[in-house]
C-alpha cells in the first residue's frame, strides 16, 4: 500500500438526537441540507479541496442512506485505487464484535485500516459540521510548531463557552489547559473537533487507553496527551462554522443561504462543495407560481408561493400553496392550497390539500421541550398529512397520519403525533396517554 503523508478519520456514526424526528431513520451526517447537499458533503469536500484523498468514514447508527450516498466516492473524486473513501462500520473480529463505544474507541478499532498507509499525521473529524477549511493551512500549522497534537479552535461569546471543550493557550498557541464543558470557562477558545495527531502520538494514546469505557477524545485522549508533555497547539479559526446539532440551528444556518450576501457561499469555483447528484430533470416553475429569496433543488415542480425557503430535490408544490421560512427536503409532495410557516420537512413526505403547517400561538412541546422548540414544526420522513388539517407551532409529527388522529382537525401547538403501523400515539398537555413511537 502506498504511503500518505496524511489521511482523514472522518467520525460519521451519530444519531444527532437533539434534531429529533429527522434523524429517527437516518445519521445526522446524511441528514439534507440547503436544497442539494447533504452534512457530509461539507467534510468530505474540504477533504479533497485540501489534497486529502485518503479518507475512512466511520458509520454506525443508521448507516443506510450514508452509504448509498458516499459509494465509492466518485462526486468527491474519491473514487481512487490506493487511498480514496472507505465506509468503516463496526465488524465482528476474532476474539470479541463490540460496537464503536466513544469517538477514540472509534478510531482505535480502525488500527489495521489507518496502520496500512503508514501515515505521518492523521486527521479526525466530526461529520455534522457545515464549514469549509483548508485542512493542509493546518497541517502546515503542526509542522511548523512541532507538535504532536493541533486541535482547531474558534472563538465563541463567553456565555455560550460552556457548551464547549475550551482551550486555554499562550501567545504562541500552546495549549497550556482545557475544560470539557466547563461551567465557569476560563477561555473562549472553543474546540471545533477537529484534531491533527502526529502518527506515534495517536497510536500510543490508543493503545495505552484501549481499555478506557467510552474512549472518547475530548474526554480521554487530549487530557492523556496533555499529562505526557506532548505538545499540544490550538490552531485559530476564523470563517464560517456551524454546529448544526439542534433544529433550530439547523433551520438557521440553511437560512443563512438565502441571505443577500451569505455569509456562507455556495458558489465559490475555488473551494466547491460536492455532492452525489441523482435527479436528473430541470426545475419547473408554473406561470401562476411566485418565487422570492430561495434554492430550489433539480426536478423541483412549483405551482403556488415559495418565500424565504430552501426546496430540495425532486419536491412538487401545488397551485395555491403557500411555503414561508420552510425546509422541505425532496421527494416531497405538498398538495393545493396549503399554508406553511417556518416548517422542517424531511423526506418522502405527503401533505394533502389545504393543510396548514405553523399556525397558532407558540407553546412548550410536551414531549421534548428542549428539541421541538424555536417555533419550528417538524414532520418526519414519509409522514402523511391528511387534507384540511391544522397542524401548530413546536410540534412533531411522524407516520402515515389519518384525520381521526387530529382532534377537530387540529393538532395544537406544543403537541406531538406519531404514527407506528396505523396505531397512534397521542401526547396531550398533561403528558402521553398512549405511545407506540
Amino acid at each position: 500500500m502506498v504511503k500518505k503523508e496524511m489521511i482523514a478519520m472522518l467520525l460519521a456514526g451519530g444519531q444527532g438526537s437533539r434534531l429529533g424526528i429527522l434523524t429517527e431513520k437516518v445519521a445526522k451526517p446524511a441528514v439534507s441540507f440547503g436544497a442539494k447537499y447533504r452534512i457530509i458533503d461539507f467534510p468530505l469536500s474540504n477533504c479533497i479541496n485540501s489534497g486529502i484523498d485518503t479518507v475512512g468514514v466511520l458509520t454506525q447508527y443508521q448507516p443506510l442512506r450514508l452509504n448509498t450516498h458516499i459509494g465509492i466516492g466518485i462526486p468527491w473524486d474519491l473514487d481512487r485505487n490506493e487511498g480514496g473513501v472507505t465506509v468503516l462500520p463496526p465488524y465482528e473480529k476474532s476474539t470479541s464484535s463490540e460496537w464503536y463505544t466513544g469517538t477514540a474507541n472509534a478510531i482505535f478499532q480502525n488500527m489495521d485500516y489507518m496502520e496500512q498507509y503508514h501515515p505521518d499525521y492523521v486527521l479526525i473529524l466530526s461529520g455534522d459540521h457545515i464549514y469549509k477549511m483548508d485542512y493542509q493551512v493546518m497541517l502546515d500549522y503542526h509542522k511548523a510548531n512541532r507538535a504532536d497534537v493541533t486541535i482547531a479552535c474558534m472563538p465563541v461569546p463567553m456565555e455560550e463557552a460552556k457548551r464547549f471543550g475550551i482551550m486555554v493557550a499562550d501567545d504562541q498557541g500552546r495549549i497550556h489547559e482545557f475544560e470539557e464543558k466547563p461551567e465557569h470557562p476560563s477561555s473562549n477558545l472553543a474546540s471545533m473537533g477537529i484534531y491533527i495527531f502526529s502518527w506515534d502520538t495517536l497510536r500510543e494514546a490508543l493503545y495505552s487507553l484501549r481499555d478506557q469505557n467510552g474512549c472518547d477524545f475530548g474526554k480521554h485522549i487530549l487530557p492523556w496527551c496533555k499529562e505526557r508533555g506532548e505538545r499540544l497547539f490550538a490552531y485559530e479559526y476564523h470563517g464560517y462554522w456551524k454546529d448544526v446539532g439542534t433544529l433550530g440551528s439547523y433551520w438557521q444556518a440553511n437560512m443563512e443561504l438565502i441571505d443577500i450576501v451569505p455569509e456562507f457561499n455556495l458558489y465559490e469555483e475555488f473551494w466547491r462543495i460536492y455532492t452525489k447528484g441523482d435527479i436528473i430533470p430541470p426545475q419547473y416553475i408554473s406561470q401562476e407560481a411566485v418565487l422570492g429569496r430561495c434554492l430550489i433543488g433539480e426536478g423541483t415542480e412549483i405551482y403556488g408561493e415559495v418565500h424565504d425557503s430552501i426546496i430540495g430535490a425532486n419536491v412538487t408544490i401545488g397551485r395555491g400553496s403557500v411555503i414561508r421560512g420552510s425546509i422541505i427536503m425532496r421527494d416531497t409532495v405538498i398538495g393545493e392550497g396549503v399554508i406553511m410557516d417556518k416548517a422542517i420537512v424531511a423526506e418522502g413526505v405527503t401533505i394533502g390539500d389545504g393543510a396548514v403547517l405553523g399556525c397558532g400561538e407558540e407553546r412548550p412541546n410536551v414531549d421534548k421541550p428542549d428539541v421541538y422548540a424555536y417555533g419550528i414544526t417538524t414532520i418526519g420522513e414519509h409522514t402523511v398529512i391528511p387534507a384540511h388539517v391544522r397542524i401548530g407551532k413546536n410540534t412533531a409529527v411522524s407516520g402515515r397520519t389519518r384525520p381521526e388522529d387530529y382532534p377537530g382537525g387540529v393538532l395544537e401547538s406544543g403537541q406531538v403525533l406519531y404514527v407506528q403501523d396505523d396505531e397512534m400515539a397521542w401526547c396531550k398537555d398533561k403528558g402521553k396517554e398512549g405511545e407506540h413511537a
